[in-house]
């Protein structure tokens, strides 16, 4: 039965949702997903085919984090995460969004290998859609897990006003979980989106040379960082036109190594543009709230519970189950072959990955999931479990974590993988991940193979190729690199094969120092972005295509102002 959710929080903001037609809403086996809208659909049969037609309206809104902190967002039929979109395989997934924001928009399918014309890139796959216009995206659901979608448009700065969404695909029969809760993590600039002095428009590169890239118009203001004063930077807006090369262009830059250091400050240009984001970035939530405002869990001993993690923000999270034996059973909608269960071990999420947990609820008193990031703003992200009939201590968990991460590498049983390091491959492709300043060393740029997007040499490749990509991090930063339309498999890190699973992703967090070797079959043609999920280093440059060889072009209008980061 079809019911809204309520929050604690102003009634015109539930007012305003239920105006929408957006609804919580439990299926026939009692989960449901936790503190999100289920956007409602019209379903269909078509030719035989079952379609669920869902609307996405990208609006502005006001949007209460915490009982004590409101800021205006852009979102999805006016909610944080936005609806939830919800299939089963075999369904047609049919999405319009409209546009009633006052620049141009557009939908991504994070990890969904949706056809290339339905992958929302603006200037690469489609137009942007303009304020005012309409655009339909459809394509069948055909593999179940846990995805995401977000705007392809200027994302760095759209999504981080909160234009983002889960999309999650079940199996056409249920795989007995009695709760299935989606929870996701962001982090947010709120003194920005209150008026407090993030300007994300006006930035513009667009010279060749790195060491001039023209800062005039960025109006950030300044930050205090101790000794050091920094101007406010965020990639957000750079003023760069065209996705497919068009006029946008960072240049040509150099090895981009980490022992660069910035003027002044003596750290690598990464190092220095990861401090300044957590400075700016203070409030951590899940599914849009955060601190006392998360909705708790609820369970009964006994239930199977999924939990389906989203990281939709730009920082990694060690997320913590206090108490509660788990396994994961699959990354990035990928499962994993026979996970074991483990206890008291956290695990890691990097930005644009998902990870989904399950465990049978044993515990006879309340308990929490917390985040044990080393930023003190991690403590706003802690998600109470309440146990039908327990006991509440939910707030008697520990601060630290003493056992060792899960290390998804080794996670798992070993074997049956499509790919392994002693195929031979068509296609081999290396990648170097690095960094070095723009102009008068301001502002770190983030480069693949010493260049910047448009200019970075796209991976080619025919359709039905295996391909064998290296990523090599050279920076000091992490890089999350994301695939679109395809799943790789991970075959070694730092030169050794890996110990667990066939771990297949769609993205993978790429640490400072950190080598791996990646294979994937050219399976979908088109032309694809192959770039970091911190989508402040992608505004920034580090952006690559993968183009299939016999793939029109996609011809672009000028006059949208299309801005595929």
């Amino acid at each position: 039965m079809k019911r809204t959710l309520m929050f604690g929080t102003a009634g015109a903001v539930i007012f305003a949702a239920l105006a929408a037609g957006v609804f919580l809403s439990g299926n026939d086996s009692g989960t449901r997903a936790h503190a999100q809208y289920m956007a409602e659909p019209v379903v269909t049969q078509e030719n035989g085919r079952t379609v669920r037609s869902f609307e996405l309206v990208a609006k502005e809104a006001d949007w209460p984090l915490s009982a004590d902190k409101t800021v205006r967002v852009w979102a999805y039929n006016g909610v944080v995460p936005g609806s939830q979109i919800r299939a089963k395989v075999g369904d047609v997934i049919r999405v319009t969004l409209k546009n009633e924001l006052t620049e141009p928009t557009s939908i991504h399918w994070h990890g969904y290998p949706v056809p290339n014309g339905m992958d929302g890139i603006p200037g690469i796959t489609q137009n942007a859609v303009r304020p005012g216009e309409t655009f339909t995206y459809e394509f069948k659901a055909t593999i179940p897990g846990t995805y995401w979608y977000h705007s392809h448009q200027d994302s760095a700065n759209q999504v981080d006003r909160g234009l983002y969404g889960t999309l999650v695909v079940e199996e056409k029969e249920e795989q007995g979980v009695q709760r299935d809760y989606t929870l996701v993590l962001d982090e947010w600039n709120t003194a920005a989106l209150q008026g407090g002095g993030t300007d994300h428009g006006g930035m513009n590169h667009g010279q060749s040379d790195p060491g001039r890239a023209d800062m005039s118009s960025m109006s950030h203001g300044n930050m205090n960082h101790g000794s050091m004063s920094v101007p406010h930077v965020d990639h957000g807006h750079m003023g760069m036109a065209g996705g497919n090369g068009g006029t946008m262009s960072h240049g040509t830059h150099g090895s981009g190594s980490a022992a660069e250091g910035t003027p002044g400050t003596g750290m690598a240009p990464g190092a220095m543009h990861d401090r300044m984001m957590r400075e700016m970035y203070t409030t951590f939530t899940v599914n849009g709230k955060s601190g006392a405002a998360i909705e708790p869990l609820e369970v009964a001993k006994g239930e199977r519970v999924r939990l389906r993690f989203v990281n939709a923000g730009f920082q990694s999270h060690l997320i913590h189950l206090h108490g509660q034996e788990y396994a994961i059973v699959s990354t990035d909608g990928q499962t994993i072959q026979e996970p074991p269960t483990v206890k008291d071990r956290p695990f890691t999420i990097a930005p644009g990955e998902r990870y989904d947990v399950e465990f049978v609820a044993h515990a006879d008193s309340d308990w929490v999931i917390e985040s044990h990031d080393e930023s003190d703003a991690a403590r706003q992200m802690v998600i109470p479990v309440k146990v039908k009939g327990g006991k509440d201590n939910s707030l008697a968990a520990a601060d630290t974590v003493k056992a060792e991460p899960v290390d998804i590498a080794g996670y798992g049983q070993a074997g049956g993988g499509a790919f392994d390091l002693s195929m031979t491959y068509d296609v081999e492709y290396r990648m170097e991940l690095g960094e070095t300043m723009g102009r008068d060393g301001m502002e770190p740029l983030f480069t693949i193979n010493g260049r910047t997007y448009p200019d970075i040499k796209p991976l080619q490749v025919k359709q039905g190729d295996k391909v064998k990509v290296t990523l090599v991090n050279k920076g000091s930063s992490d890089h999350p690199m994301h695939l679109h339309g395809h799943f790789f498999q991970v075959l070694s890190r730092n030169g050794t094969p890996l110990s667990g699973a066939p771990l297949m992703k769609d993205t993978l967090n790429v640490k400072p120092g950190e080598s791996y070797v990646v294979a994937f079959a050219a399976d979908n043609p088109g032309e694809w972005m192959f770039h970091c999920h911190d989508l402040h280093h992608a505004a920034a440059g580090m952006v690559s295509t993968v183009h299939y060889e016999g793939s029109p072009k996609f011809v672009e209008d000028p006059a949208v102002g299309n801005n595929p980061h």
